[in-house]
């Protein structure tokens, strides 16, 4: 069986302000780059990693050289593996977006806040489809007896998790945590190629391995 490891970046400056970070270039903090650490010593010591395929985004790209030092394996960057493009809103905290603009919130209006679009940005549903659309393509080549590691963001976790549970894309948004540097851990049976196979998600949001406990926002 194929493994996919689906793991989320860590901490930034904006994920400790709770402000909406789109596409924006943000940093890893210096606790960020200690969950990175902690998950590529997790990820070299539990798992043989054979291929690291990450966001293009700097934090994701940040934790993904952490993997890549200590695997030995050299990053592959895919920028369909990006957070949600918030366009104008980008830098907005989530209590000035979801307070002043209450079409953006999923608790409040449901589906109807999954189809909205920011300007200059993308809706939750357009997200959705290139990453699951990307999920779908590593499914379908992993190798019957390869790792790889998967470094992205909450949203498009959300997506690939909540897709392989049977989660609308209200319940996988609000209904799931994924903390910062969190792996989820996804075995794809079959044989490569086959655009069918099957794909189960055994293990997620696994934090265990932090020292601290992990900030939980959603993008």
């Amino acid at each position: 069986m194929g493994t996919i490891l689906l793991c989320r970046h860590g901490e930034t400056p904006w994920n400790r302000d709770r402000r909406v970070q789109g596409w924006a270039p943000t940093e890893l903090t210096d606790r960020g780059r200690e969950q990175a650490a902690a998950l590529a010593d997790y990820l070299a010591d539990e798992y043989a990693v054979d291929r690291v395929v990450a966001s293009d985004l700097e934090r994701a790209a940040e934790t993904a050289r952490a993997v890549s030092r200590a695997t030995g394996v050299e990053p592959a960057f895919d920028a369909r593996w990006r957070e949600r493009d918030f366009g104008r809103m980008q830098g907005l905290r989530y209590g000035e977006l979801f307070g002043t603009y209450p079409e953006y919130t999923l608790s409040e209006v449901g589906y109807a806040a999954a189809e909205t679009t920011p300007e200059s940005g993308e809706s939750l549903l357009d997200m959705w489809g290139r990453v699951t659309a990307a999920f779908a393509d590593l499914r379908a080549a992993v190798g019957a007896d390869e790792t790889v590691a998967v470094v992205a963001h909450g949203g498009p976790l959300y997506a690939v998790t909540g897709e392989l549970k049977g989660l609308d894309v209200v319940a996988a948004v609000l209904d799931q945590e994924q903390g910062n540097c969190a792996v989820n851990e996804v075995r794809v049976d079959g044989a490569p190629g086959d655009g069918a196979r099957a794909a189960a998600l055994v293990r997620e949001n696994v934090t265990s391995f932090l020292a601290e406990a992990t900030s939980q926002e959603n993008y």
